[in-house]
């Protein structure tokens, strides 16, 4: 009887294709643990946080709608179209801080002008907005404007630190790397409302933007968030 010992067998890697070591494997795996992790912490913040500040803000809410039906009537609130994660259309809650039926039309301009001319994008937002109500001066100096939003972040359209949700007439000048900037949920806050806001180009918000989403992580995101408190009260770059 002749008995036939097993060996391994050898694959060559002299193809260009070597076996992946152990260590990779487990790389990879931590890598994605880590990935997945975070994902779940990030939502569990989001969904617990928006219920408790949406109960809590109620009654400015109730306030603050009464103050703009006061002022230039019904509706107080109003769905803006933004750009969400991978591209996706949403609709954006706000508080109504313009006169009805504004024309969109000077900001779009606006916006694609400060997209084509970088060189010269110093300024944000529209100056002297003659559409902006005077309760809608104050609440967007307040940033009460952007409240409604904890909805967007309880239903998954947002998160409650993110790039800025941006407008899909700004997209068709992204240059490529802006498009980083899709790759996760748009926020309440982010890199760009700490770091100056209105002050700040439209430009240097993208460039944070794509900055938060190259090293994004819970410790980021709560130490944005405790960033924003002083900010906001402080207005800030508000504008």
């Amino acid at each position: 009887m002749v008995i036939v010992t097993a060996e391994p067998m050898a694959f060559p890697t002299s193809i260009g294709v070597a076996a992946a070591p152990r260590s990779s494997t487990w790389s990879l795996a931590g890598a994605q643990a880590r990935i997945d992790w975070y994902s779940v912490a990030k939502r569990l913040l989001d969904v617990v946080a928006a219920t408790v500040l949406l109960l809590a803000l109620l009654p400015v809410f109730l306030a603050v709608a009464i103050a703009i039906c006061w002022e230039s009537g019904w509706p107080f609130m109003y769905c803006a179209e933004r750009v969400g994660r991978n591209g996706r259309l949403f609709c954006c809650l706000k508080f109504r801080s313009m006169f009805n039926n504004a024309d969109t039309g000077a900001h779009a301009q606006f916006v694609r002008e400060l997209m084509r001319d970088s060189a010269n994008c110093t300024v944000y937002k529209v100056p002297c907005d003659p559409r902006i109500t005077r309760v809608g001066a104050f609440i967007r100096r307040t940033s009460i404007d952007e409240l409604p939003q904890l909805w967007n972040v309880l239903k998954g359209d947002m998160s409650l630190v993110g790039p800025r949700p941006d407008v899909p007439y700004a997209l068709a000048d992204y240059a490529d790397w802006m498009h980083d900037r899709l790759r996760v949920k748009p926020g309440l806050t982010g890199l760009w409302q700490v770091s100056g806001r209105s002050r700040l180009s439209l430009l240097d918000m993208y460039r944070l933007d794509v900055a938060y989403v190259a090293g994004a992580s819970l410790r980021t995101d709560l130490s944005i968030l405790l960033r924003t408190v002083p900010v906001v009260l402080g207005r800030d770059g508000a504008a």
